[in-house]
């Protein structure tokens, strides 16, 4: 699996680096997840919430897996 280290980021910038850390476009990316390319679009620029299962169903097609920590 990768690893992608996302600490400090807000939901949208995680969104982004996910798509970017993988070569996607968000054409292909919003393919893969049955979305439009401009709904991609709008979770990266943080017009538009998307929720937690968005974010695992592209990281498990992705092969990533998500780690969540608690601040210290």
């Amino acid at each position: 699996m990768k690893k992608l280290v996302c600490d400090g980021y807000r939901a949208n910038e995680v969104f982004k680096l996910v798509r970017e850390g993988t070569g996607l476009t968000q054409k292909k990316l919003a393919e893969m997840l049955g979305r439009t390319n401009t709904c991609i679009q709008f979770y990266e620029y943080g017009l538009r919430n998307f929720d937690f299962e968005l974010l695992l169903e592209m990281c498990k097609k992705l092969d990533l897996s998500i780690i969540i920590e608690a601040k210290k």
